[in-house]
């Protein structure tokens, strides 16, 4: 039988690498049978020996133990293996990155629903709210902040439940220790600009994360484009964000309202917290008729993972915390006409 990790773990495959770590599919072992499908994320090789990376990773398990919401991935375990090495039990959930579900809609023609996009960001901004409220054992206020909210940190389920992920860059305020100065950490085009001058993060830097992130969802085009790095800084700190009804002409104006509030750039202007920000978006929905529930993202997602694996028959089915059954029972579907329950926006 296959070694276990931590005499439980059992690791059955890969299921995404990023530039600092791997994530795995894998399974939990119990008694009488019982087993649990999780992910193990491990340090890449190179950066097993790097002691500020490495205290980065432990800071990652002590905030999430911290941070018990529906909307945030949860932890199961931290521990190491038999060469000292340190591994990340977490929740696996069953689905998509919302860039994954971006595409699906993008490759199949059509804008992605403006109302589930708003809908996701609603759960978004929830899990940063519990993250930014968070407080210490003793009751004092102690926020983490996210620092790298992107469409590939936010998960859908294929059960309709929306995910945050990665807090590998999230600190609590009495953690500073592991940023050190001139260093930005965080994918820059995400950044707030802000950050880019070495400010501290906040519940604003977030805010303005999320609007870039459904900035990109609802206009199917990357916000900041440079790929140098020193343009791109120079491109989040000056640049004028574009209008969304360059993009397309179904927004309803309050939605862009909110979003350019999001994306302000003097954090002053932007909303004062997350769970403002969600607000006003569950009043938008509110002042429509379309459902925007659980049960109707959950048959968008099954709809996005199917396209996704018609569209791409040739590639891995494993991706990050999605498990490889939820894109191969899309194999024997020869329809190209998708539900008729799954909301499509034309594109113009």
């Amino acid at each position: 039988m296959t070694e276990l990790l931590g005499g439980k773990y059992e690791v059955l495959e890969l299921a995404g690498e990023g530039g600092m770590a791997k994530v795995y599919r894998g399974q939990t072992h119990g008694a009488a049978g019982f087993t649990r499908p999780v992910a193990i994320k491990r340090v890449l090789a190179p950066l097993s020996q790097n002691p500020e990376f490495l205290k980065m990773f432990v800071e990652e398990a002590r905030v999430i133990s911290e941070l018990d919401h529906p909307n945030i991935a949860q932890i199961h375990d931290f521990d190491r293996d038999r060469t000292g090495e340190y591994y990340l039990v977490l929740e696996w959930v069953d689905g998509l990155t919302l860039l994954e579900w971006r595409q699906a809609y993008r490759e199949h023609g059509n804008h992605v629903p403006w109302n589930l996009t708003a809908a996701i960001g609603i759960e978004v901004l929830e899990a940063l709210h519990a993250a930014h409220e968070h407080e210490d054992q003793h009751g004092k206020p102690a926020p983490i902040f996210h620092r790298d909210v992107t469409p590939q940190n936010v998960m859908l389920s294929s059960c309709g439940v929306v995910k945050l992920t990665d807090f590998g860059l999230a600190r609590a305020m009495d953690r500073s220790s592991i940023t050190k100065p001139g260093v930005v950490k965080g994918k820059i085009s995400y950044l707030a600009p802000e950050l880019t001058y070495e400010a501290e993060p906040s519940a604003q830097t977030d805010v303005f994360s999320v609007g870039v992130v459904l900035w990109e969802v609802l206009a199917n085009e990357k916000l900041f484009k440079e790929k140098d790095p020193l343009k791109l800084v120079g491109t989040i700190r000056d640049t004028e964000v574009p209008d969304l009804s360059e993009f397309r002409d179904d927004l309803p104006r309050r939605l862009r309202e909110i979003i350019v509030r999001a994306l302000r750039r003097n954090p002053i202007e932007r909303y004062a917290s997350s769970r403002e920000m969600a607000r006003d978006l569950a009043a938008l929905l509110r002042s429509t008729e379309e459902a925007t529930d659980s049960q109707i993202i959950a048959q968008s997602v099954r709809w996005a993972r199917d396209e996704l694996a018609r569209s791409r028959p040739s590639e891995p089915t494993t991706k990050p915390f999605a498990a490889e059954e939820a894109l191969a029972s899309a194999g024997a579907a020869d329809e190209t006409v998708p539900d008729p329950s799954i909301p499509l926006v034309r594109k113009k």
